[in-house]
Formats: C-alpha cells, sequence, structure tokens
C-alpha cells in the first residue's frame, strides 16, 4: 500500500509511520507526551492526549488511554473481546501509578469492562495496592461498577477451536500481531482494523506540569492456566513510575518480565544516567541471559520516558512496536530489537 492510499484509508494525515529505531528521542524540552505499547494504540494515545494537550494530568490522561482497547471487542487481548482461560473465561489484570508514588492493581477480576478504573479506585480509596480474584469483584461491585460478560462471541469460538488441541502457546498474542502486520502490508484494507489483535497496552505519559504517570492493562495470555497472572498488573514488573527519573511498561511474556523486574529495572538504569533506549536494551539483555539458546522464542518488549520528555524502546525479537504522541507529532515506531 502506498503511502497517499494509507493515509486516505486511515484519515491520519498527520501521522508518520517509522520502522526505524530510535536513540533519546526528546520532545525537544519537557512538555507533554505520551508513548504505548503497540502501533494500533494510536487511538488509545488519542484518549489520553485530549487530557494531556487541554493541560490535564498524566494520571487522568494514561487512565483514559487504556480504557479505549479495554472496551474494543475486536482487540482479543485486553478486556472485552479478550481471549479467554483454559476453561472458557475471560479474566482481566490491570494497574495504574502516579507521580507520587501511589499505585493500585486488580488481578484476576472477572466480569467487569474497566479494570483500570477499578485499580485506580484501589489506590485512591483502599490502604492496599492488590486485589485479587473475587475479592476485587466485591470491591468493583460495591464501588457501583456493573457485571459484564467479556467473552464475546468470536472469542469463544477461537477458545473452542482451541480445545481441539489444547496447545499452550505464551507468545500467541504477539505472534498474531506479527502475521496480521505482515499481511496488512500487503492488504488494502483500511488500517487499524486487522490490527486490532495485539498485546498488553502498557501507557506512560507525562504531562504540562512535568509529572508522570502510567497504566497497564490486559486480558492475559490466551487459554492460560486458570488464575495465571503475568507481568501486566504486577507494579515494577508491568509497569513503574519514579516522578524523579521516568516511567516504563512492558509487553509479551509476562513471566520473563516477572524475572527480571522489568519496568523497575528500566526506570533504575534511566537513574543511573542510561537514555530510555539504552535502559531498555539492559532490561531485554537481562531476558536472553536468562534464557540462553531458547531467547531467540520468546518476545518481550519494554518502553520508557523521562523527565526530560526522551522516549524510547527495545525488544528481544523484531516487529515491536509503539505509538507516539506529543506536540510537534503522532507517529508509531517499530524498536530496536536484540534479534
Amino acid at each position: 500500500m502506498n503511502r497517499k492510499r494509507f493515509l486516505q484509508l486511515t484519515g491520519l494525515s498527520g501521522l508518520i509511520i517509522s520502522t526505524k529505531g530510535i536513540k533519546a528521542a526528546t520532545t525537544q524540552g519537557p512538555q507533554p507526551i505520551v508513548v504505548s505499547t503497540w502501533a494500533p494504540n494510536i487511538k488509545a494515545n488519542k484518549a489520553a492526549w485530549d487530557i494531556l494537550s487541554k493541560g490535564g494530568a498524566a494520571l487522568d490522561a494514561v487512565e483514559a488511554g487504556v480504557m479505549i482497547p479495554e472496551a474494543d471487542p475486536t482487540d482479543n487481548s485486553v478486556g472485552y473481546g479478550g481471549l479467554p482461560d483454559r476453561d472458557g473465561k475471560v479474566t482481566v489484570d490491570s494497574c495504574i501509578m502516579n507521580h507520587l508514588g501511589q499505585c493500585g492493581s486488580v488481578m484476576c477480576l472477572e466480569e467487569i469492562l474497566h479494570p483500570i478504573k477499578v485499580a485506580r479506585l484501589v489506590m485512591e480509596q483502599t490502604p492496599h495496592v492488590q486485589l485479587v480474584g473475587e475479592g476485587a469483584l466485591h470491591f468493583a461491585l460495591s464501588k457501583g461498577f456493573q457485571k459484564q460478560n467479556l467473552l464475546t462471541p468470536e472469542s469463544e469460538k477461537a477458545w473452542k477451536e482451541w480445545l481441539k488441541t489444547s496447545k499452550y502457546d505464551p507468545n500467541r498474542s504477539v505472534k498474531e500481531l506479527e502475521e496480521k502486520i505482515k499481511r496488512e502490508k500487503n492488504s488494502h484494507e483500511p488500517w487499524p482494523v486487522a490490527l486490532l489483535n495485539h498485546d498488553t497496552i502498557g501507557m506512560v505519559a507525562l504531562d504540562a506540569e512535568g509529572n508522570l504517570s502510567g497504566a497497564c492493562t490486559t486480558s492475559g495470555m490466551a487459554f492460560k492456566m486458570r488464575g495465571r497472572v503475568g507481568d501486566s498488573p504486577i507494579i515494577g514488573a508491568g509497569l513503574f513510575v519514579d516522578n524523579e527519573v521516568g516511567a516504563a511498561t512492558a509487553t509479551g511474556v509476562g513471566e520473563e518480565v516477572v524475572k527480571i523486574c522489568g519496568a523497575h529495572t528500566v526506570v533504575e538504569m534511566m537513574r543511573q544516567g542510561a537514555s530510555p533506549e539504552d535502559a531498555c536494551k539492559e532490561a531485554v539483555r537481562r531476558i536472553i541471559r536468562n534464557n540462553g539458546a531458547k531467547a531467540n522464542t520468546v518476545q518481550v518488549g519494554f518502553l520508557a520516558i523521562n523527565k526530560k520528555g526522551e522516549y524510547g524502546g527495545y525488544s528481544v525479537m523484531k516487529n515491536f512496536t509503539m505509538a507516539v504522541r506529543h506536540p510537534q507529532l503522532e507517529t508509531s515506531v517499530e524498536t530496536k530489537s536484540w534479534f
């Protein structure tokens, strides 16, 4: 598809799609910026930018941003329409963290459309950081949330098809995204319809006041074991924010991210002076080290921003993209990768 045709189909005439890695890309001085995992989340960035561009808080922006894929039935790895566990149950995990170091998380939550809103209430209205399973559901219902069936007919069909072989692949969500991206390059279908099957959304933002916040939400690995939780709702793994330094988030095989406290590792590397890209690369290096010869079969991607408004990312394998929005630019970027 040529560029003109692409822009006609999308209606995003100001959008620039880049496939080159970036190193300490900057917004030319501290000013609002939002960065999220995967190119299709340009839509999520738009919701966040609507708040940031009006002087709103980064916390409100990331919450609003990740709610977009949470409610999208065509996104089968986040919220409504997410692929279920092997028992046919859709469970969702979310966390949120603000510039004060406060955070909230829910795990293995069922029948709630916007778990990120529940996670924020855990942060703001309880003495706890994490609520899980039935306890998280009870808390949500007590705050006025309504139960909703998150399993769409399409996801139920995919689950029943999977039952025929019951082969578990922790890279399924990422692989399907990458395959669809490849097919889309030779397709004349409107973007980003076919790209909406993507992995966890992690989003970090810097607001006009110079404050950082982040959010991460997912329905987890397709056909996972009942009760499985990855990195997404774990503060320090799937998300971490330090307002003195920066913020980071992750996507991919969550178990590998948990093993290295991924997002926290990235932020600590930035504290020591690393650029966002180099900090993400160090986290990837540790995953490579842990997996040895099998490292090139495990996809994980990190992205980060720092207090200067610089942003960057890095992944184990190719095809990890991130969406970026700031006053001068709306774009998606394919990060550099180890392999």
